[in-house]
């Protein structure tokens, strides 16, 4: 009587489980979810994560707040998602540099603040080569008139990021050694504080998304001479790439969704069908399309492959660039 008793106690427990947690899913999201972007306000990631919250945060039914964590070239941010709580409250904005960084601290011998494996891939929303930028004001008017005068000038030119092995350094360095110039590099904590340098005259030139600096493009203020993408982009019809120019070198500068690995998978279902209709959400697209950008969406599955793949590129590159401070 008692074994039977302890079996029906036991059952009811398990069915008042099971009830608990097909209620906790289907009222997913009942509560604000917060999206860390890992760098300072006015870069790539906080312009393109800003109208995707808002949108991301309708289909949801429920508010997505932007929190801006820089510091370390993004790492701080993206270690705070990579080991937050995984109930699908806690998302990541990501740049690609969320590939690189595990791979630069082996390289620098330092034990990674993240690792790749410890995030979940959602949606890509953007894939944008990154472009030369100067001041309007500036001596060099096309591509090659700012590479004669590197060459001319060794270490002259300064050139500003948002970190070491940033998505603003890596192709920057890339230039470098397939013109074999020298140009010095200065670390800023953010894309919009580099671009802050740059047209405060604190650095000479920068490697960044269109969507960082088009608003200072169009007021007159920044020129763009090249960019690292394979053909004439909408937002820049006159800039020549890179390729054209005669440097055989690329890259593009993405931007995309990421939660904890072990989030929940009716979570990650929710927060994909509402990326999905961030993509297709007209307020989105013009809010990016004001800053010089446009979504390039990538459903999970396939964005996962995109990850992989560029990882793998990307750490020949950095094993390349070798040990910077």
């Amino acid at each position: 009587m008692q074994q039977r008793r302890q079996f029906l106690q036991l059952g009811a427990a398990s069915l008042a489980g099971a009830g608990w947690s097909a209620w906790a899913q289907d009222s997913y999201p009942s509560k604000t979810i917060t999206m860390v972007v890992p760098f300072p306000p006015g870069g790539v990631a906080d312009t393109v994560g800003r109208p995707v919250a808002e949108a991301m945060g309708r289909a949801l039914g429920q508010s997505m707040i932007v929190e801006n964590k820089g510091g370390a070239g993004g790492a701080i941010g993206m270690a705070q998602v990579a080991k937050a709580k995984a109930d699908g409250y806690t998302v990541l904005m990501a740049l690609s540099s969320v590939v690189v960084l595990p791979e630069a601290d082996k390289i620098l011998n330092r034990t990674p603040l993240f690792t790749l494996d410890q995030l979940k891939p959602i949606a890509r929303f953007t894939a944008d080569p990154t472009a030369l930028v100067v001041r309007a004001d500036s001596p060099w008017k096309t591509y090659q008139e700012f590479m004669a005068y590197a060459k001319k000038n060794p270490g002259s030119i300064t050139f500003g990021s948002s970190g070491n092995y940033g998505t603003m350094h890596v192709p920057m360095e890339q230039l470098k050694a397939s013109t074999s110039s020298f140009m010095l590099h200065v670390p800023y904590t953010g894309a919009g504080p580099a671009v802050l340098g740059l047209l405060s005259g604190h650095i000479q030139a920068l490697s960044t998304g269109p969507s960082s600096v088009m608003q200072h493009v169009r007021a007159g203020k920044l020129r763009v001479l090249a960019h690292w993408g394979d053909g004439r982009l909408p937002m820049l019809p006159d800039t020549p790439s890179l390729k054209e120019l005669g440097v055989p070198i690329g890259y593009s500068q993405w931007s995309g969704l990421f939660v904890p690995a072990a989030t929940p998978d009716a979570a990650v279902a929710k927060l994909r069908q509402a990326a999905k209709a961030t993509a297709n959400d007209d307020r989105a697209k013009q809010a990016l399309a004001a800053a010089g950008t446009y979504f390039q969406y990538q459903d999970a599955p396939e964005f996962d492959r995109f990850v992989q793949a560029d990882a793998k590129a990307m750490a020949s590159i950095v094993q390349r660039i070798g040990r910077v401070f």
